[in-house]
């Protein structure tokens, strides 16, 4: 009798537990279409006369599972260390004692001896940098190996300046969000109820990973199948991540650096900036104000629009997660376009200011300024 697709993968998989298939080689050969990321967390077996060491192993729980677990697994065998290792899903503390290191399960942290979970009664640890969220198995193990992984993965030496900043960055913009969420904290300091219901995230990803309550297949081989799905969906999301912040995000966040630095050349009031080279600039202007000590703070950000000669200039937002303007651009040009812009604001060559009065154009850059200078006096 023929067996299916789904069949013939768990076989294969029960192989590869077995020791059967010893190599991602052999188990690509027979899985053409798998993930490369999955074959780098899956746990190879092999005998002393092979290519591949015997590899450490490394415990958490079974039953549902987590992003941050999930996550945690995969950063744990980015690192020298457990390079490779075998994931073992068990609650068995007799079983949980023998393994290298434990995420998420046990009872226990302890660095020195590579236990990771944070259920425990009086845990409290944070991530520490001034961030105060108490972290899950995820965090823990970024605490303690996250450095190494960047500098791995960038082919930088550990104690390379750009290491450390990205270090942070991956933490507040990737692992935190997972941190929180696993230990059931508020995004807002609130009890309003939101005001739209927001499951794209990727633990409400990796959740719904979990074999559905509804399937009639609830081996524990298909749960395992499903987690290392998860581990994969979180670890390719998390080197996208790294390269993202490595290529994108510190480039820019120079650019504005030495922007707000020379921001007293455009203006004397120190609240209008230029950009020299069109970037991704918001998060940045908040996040280097405060490490510049930059007062007053800066009101607007002109800019070549990248895709025209025209020049665009935005007010900059009260926050990271607001629309709201510190200074939004003049009421009566909100909503004007053009020569009836350019005749009310008296500035030749306006094009537009958006009805919310967060961003407007202009022909040339020598327009932008004005409008810039003539909206810092505006009552």
């Amino acid at each position: 009798m023929q067996r299916s697709k789904s069949q013939s993968f768990r076989v294969e998989m029960f192989a590869l537990r077995r020791g059967f298939i010893r190599s991602p080689a052999a188990l690509q050969r027979l899985h053409p279409a798998i993930s490369p990321t999955l074959l780098r967390i899956l746990p190879f077996s092999s005998s002393a006369t092979t290519a591949y060491p015997v590899a450490k192993r490394v415990g958490t729980h079974n039953g549902s599972f987590h992003c941050d677990e999930a996550l945690g697994c995969f950063l744990i065998r980015l690192t020298n260390k457990f390079s490779g290792a075998h994931i073992i899903r068990t609650r068995d503390p007799q079983v949980l004692n023998t393994l290298d290191a434990v995420l998420d399960v046990g009872g226990v942290y302890d660095p020195s001896s590579d236990r990771y979970d944070h259920h425990q009664k009086g845990f409290e640890e944070v991530f520490g940098h001034g961030f105060a969220t108490k972290l899950s198995s995820a965090g823990l193990v970024y605490k303690h190996y996250g450095m190494e992984i960047i500098a791995k993965q960038l082919h930088l030496d550990v104690e390379h300046p750009d290491v450390h900043k990205l270090y942070l960055a991956l933490y507040k913009n990737f692992i935190e969000a997972v941190d929180a969420i696993d230990n059931g904290i508020s995004q807002y300091d609130t009890n309003e109820p939101p005001r739209y219901v927001n499951n794209t995230n990727l633990s409400s990803r990796v959740g719904r990973l979990n074999v559905d309550w509804i399937d009639p297949d609830q081996a524990a081989e298909k749960e395992n199948e499903a987690f290392l799905q998860a581990v994969d969906l979180v670890g390719s999301e998390f080197l996208e991540s790294i390269q993202f912040h490595a290529k994108s995000w510190l480039p820019a966040r120079s650019i504005v650096k030495e922007c707000l630095a020379a921001r007293k050349d455009i203006d004397c009031s120190g609240e209008i900036i230029m950009l020299t080279r069109s970037c991704p600039w918001k998060l940045h202007i908040l996040e280097l104000e405060k490490e510049m000590k930059i007062d007053p703070s800066v009101k607007y950000v002109i800019y070549q629009d990248d895709r025209s000669t025209k020049w665009r200039i935005q007010a900059v937002a009260i926050s990271a997660d607001k629309f709201e303007s510190r200074k939004p651009l003049p009421f009566e040009w909100r909503g004007l376009t053009d020569e009836k812009l350019s005749k009310v604001a008296g500035i030749p060559g306006c094009t537009f200011v958006h009805v919310s009065g967060f961003i407007g154009g202009n022909q040339s850059y020598d327009g932008a300024l004005a409008m810039a200078k003539i909206s810092l006096m505006d009552k």
